[in-house]
């Protein structure tokens, strides 16, 4: 089966602004330096196929969490183009509630997750409320009945969703965290989700703070080196600065749908 060629578009729906330096690295001398963070989804299409990887947050769970809320997922999908009803095919990095909510808004698709990750969510380490607060119990049940309807296809290490697209696990954000490698027309892509919420963190090897296994993380910062291209290749998760380097795809999609198959200006 010969590898396809794809578009990856980031599309940012919601941000937080009032952080701080110490909220995203471990061990950091410089703790109270403002350091935002913005939430993306990202969309990887070409002619044969249009798949989403991660599902965002709604209102609902912004509202619980403090999180400000731009657009949901579907409603960003939407103003670009793409009936999220039409979508048939979701990678979803890991479950923690800015990755995994809004599960309902894609009625017809078939959901790509790590084994390790649903083990994890649903076990004895969520009857530790530090493991369980990056989780929201009503998006992993939504996942637990769409394991019950047959619409979720479990990898257990790297697995294939499509010819040129790859999911692989790295686990250390959480135990079944995976990273999505995609076939594009300036090289291997590495979407890192959560394995790099910035570039930091794999350039310099900074842990971030919300880590269920050290050594883990840091092997997957090895893990995102050796499935991109270049390191220009490797997309973080929710670093602001993918919207400086990469271009929007038009003046009114600027700082919400960018390109990333494209070579940053950086």
């Amino acid at each position: 089966m010969s590898e396809e060629i794809y578009e990856v578009l980031a599309l940012k729906y919601a941000e937080r602004n009032n952080r701080t330096r110490r909220e995203s690295f471990l061990f950091e001398d410089d703790h109270a330096s403002e350091h935002p963070m913005d939430y993306f989804v990202w969309l990887v299409r070409n002619e044969n196929r249009t798949i989403l990887v991660d599902t965002g947050y709604d209102q609902a769970e912004g509202e619980r969490r403090g999180r400000t809320v731009l657009n949901a997922p579907r409603e960003v999908l939407a103003h670009f183009g793409v009936d999220a009803a039409e979508i048939d095919t979701v990678i979803v990095t890991h479950l923690h509630y800015d990755h995994a909510g809004t599960l309902d808004h894609f009625p017809n698709a078939t959901f790509y997750l790590q084994a390790a990750e649903m083990a994890y969510a649903t076990g004895p380490c969520m009857c530790d409320a530090a493991l369980q607060h990056p989780f929201t119990v009503g998006h992993v049940c939504d996942m637990v009945k769409r394991v019950y309807s047959g619409r979720v296809i479990f990898f257990d290490g790297v697995g294939q969703v499509a010819p040129g697209l790859t999911a692989h696990l790295v686990g250390g954000h959480s135990r079944g965290l995976q990273c999505v490698r995609v076939k594009t027309a300036r090289g291997w892509l590495v979407l890192a989700s959560d394995a790099s919420h910035y570039y930091e963190n794999f350039q310099k090897r900074k842990l971030f703070p919300i880590v269920v296994d050290v050594e883990d993380m840091l092997a997957g910062f090895d893990t995102l080196h050796a499935l991109a291209q270049s390191d220009r290749h490797i997309i973080p998760g929710h670093d602001p600065l993918v919207r400086r380097l990469y271009p929007a795809v038009s003046p009114a999609m600027e700082g919400i749908v960018h390109r990333l198959d494209v070579d940053p200006s950086g």
